[in-house]
């Protein structure tokens, strides 16, 4: 009979690693399991059923699934010996699977198939109860392994791990998207006792899902902003099998610590992986987390914001790219002062007994600046005269009263450029050229170049004028986190 573990001591130096030799299959019939925490190459979780004298063997990047909707990739590897039950450690870098094993979870199991290209069984462990199939996928080949190994060349190397049994009361699936709750532009309330006052963050409005080591950044537009942020995905791994969604911003900070959206600009266009890699060394960027949408199977929507803040800063969140930032309750003039001195942006109050509202621009969060600032969506441009007289001199903007409403004129954008962002910017308009004005009512000068409404540019400026432009506009930097559909008016 061909030997089952020898593609396991194949794999391995015996010499230098730590992990049992397989020196040869133990006695049949058990029926024990063991699920491992292996930080390799990917954070991952090893499946290992005991079964015919030795463990079978699946790596779970995503672990292990808590409920019916939720179907998790699962590898198969190569058999292990039964040793491998009480296997932890650290797997010398180089070697095979090189890296950290833990044990997550070890129990018993009772199989109602067992088979090749199913497998059925009911796991009874300390973390992990219910009842599952594995199920290898019709595909082919081969299949990366988690380890930073090829896995088995063999049909069917690519299987799922489903739940079949309900979910544990009250647990959720994952939601596929949660949109990100807005504030409106406010004074400071009369009585502060019931808020809660933070930093307004001057970055990209993101929501981040961690999932058993992965991240996934959303803008409030539905933008996969995971790969422009690579530097960020090491918080998913820190928290391991833990599974949440924030919300929060990416944000630039420079060189006296303070969040620059102008910084951010550098990271926000980037089209490749090699100008991310090369540009998150000049300009790395930190995930500001500020509240907690979704816990282990069970949404945050509902709670008080207060007790939203109470779970958030139990994840301890804190490393060399996040941080979930202080708030205080109360005292918001105070804190306002204090980041008016720091030449902030301003900052935002959150009634403490709130709940989440998705999508919603509500009354319960507020945003107090210390300068007016407005999201604007580009209109079109004036050509420029003297040294940029071949680009642009000014962008035409436009808000709208309500979502999706009409573009209404609001004025001109002549600075705030640099050489550099006026050259992104030109290329980003000239492929939206277009003959017809994009806005109702009143128009801007006969020399604006006009473009598909498509842009959004965040500008800084004096005030509102009685004809409803901007006094002085600044231009911070174009934004890719909202549609311009979603640009209104703030004030």
């Amino acid at each position: 009979m061909a030997d089952p573990l020898s593609s396991y001591r194949a794999k391995r130096d015996k010499r230098a690693t730590p992990e049992p030799a397989g020196a040869g299959v133990g006695p049949t019939g058990g029926d024990r399991f063991v699920i491992q925490e292996h930080r390799a190459s990917h954070l991952h979780w090893d499946l290992r059923l005991e079964h015919d004298g030795v463990l079978a063997s699946w790596a779970l990047p995503r672990g292990i699934p808590v409920h019916p909707d939720e179907n998790r990739l699962a590898v198969r590897t190569e058999d292990h010996p039964l040793e491998y039950l009480d296997f932890h450690g650290e797997i010398p870098a180089g070697s095979y699977g090189g890296g950290t094993m833990e044990i997550w979870d070890t129990g018993t199991y009772e199989a109602e198939k067992f088979r090749e290209g199913e497998v059925m069984v009911h796991l009874a462990g300390e973390r992990v109860s219910g009842r599952y199939v594995l199920f290898h996928t019709r595909g082919k080949g081969e299949a990366r392994s988690p380890t930073g190994g090829r896995a088995s060349t063999e049909p069917g190397s690519q299987w799922m791990i489903h739940r079949m049994d309900p979910p544990s009361a009250g647990v959720e699936p994952m939601p596929e998207r949660v949109e990100a709750m807005l504030a409106r532009l406010a004074t400071l309330p009369r009585d502060e006792s019931g808020w809660g006052f933070e930093v307004k963050w001057d970055g990209v409005r993101a929501t981040a899902e961690v999932d058993h080591g992965h991240l996934e950044l959303t803008g409030r537009n539905g933008t996969d902003f995971t790969p422009r942020y690579p530097e960020l995905r090491t918080m998913a791994v820190e928290l391991g099998a833990r599974r949440a969604i924030l919300d929060g911003e990416v944000v630039a900070f420079d060189s006296e610590g303070k969040p620059s959206f102008e910084l951010l600009q550098a990271r926000m266009h980037l089209a490749s992986d090699a100008q991310v890699k090369r540009r998150m060394r000049d300009v790395p960027v930190s995930y500001v987390a500020f509240d907690l949408l979704w816990l282990e199977g069970h949404s945050t929507l509902s709670l008080p914001y207060r007790d939203r803040r109470r779970l958030l800063d139990g994840l301890e969140l804190e490393g060399p790219s996040w941080r979930t930032p202080a708030y205080r309750e109360g005292d918001g003039a105070a804190l306002l002062a204090a980041s008016a001195a720091q030449q902030l942006e301003g900052i935002v109050g959150k009634r403490l007994d709130a709940p989440y509202e998705p999508g919603r621009r509500s009354g319960t969060w507020i945003k107090v600046k210390n300068r007016p600032s407005q999201d604007v969506v580009v209109g079109g441009w004036i050509p420029g005269e003297g040294g940029r007289s071949s680009g642009i001199g000014a962008l035409t903007v436009g808000v709208r009263s309500e979502p999706g409403g009409q573009l209404h004129y609001a004025g001109r954008v002549g600075s705030g450029f640099t050489a550099a962002t006026l050259a992104s910017t030109l290329a980003q308009l000239e492929p939206l050229r277009v003959d017809d004005s994009p806005f109702h009512g009143r128009q801007p000068p006969r020399q604006t170049i006009y473009v598909e409404p498509r842009l959004v540019a965040h500008v800084e400026f004096a005030e509102w004028t009685r004809t409803g432009t901007l006094r002085a506009p600044a231009f911070k930097g174009l934004r890719d986190d909202i549609g311009s559909d979603a640009v209104v008016r703030e004030a």
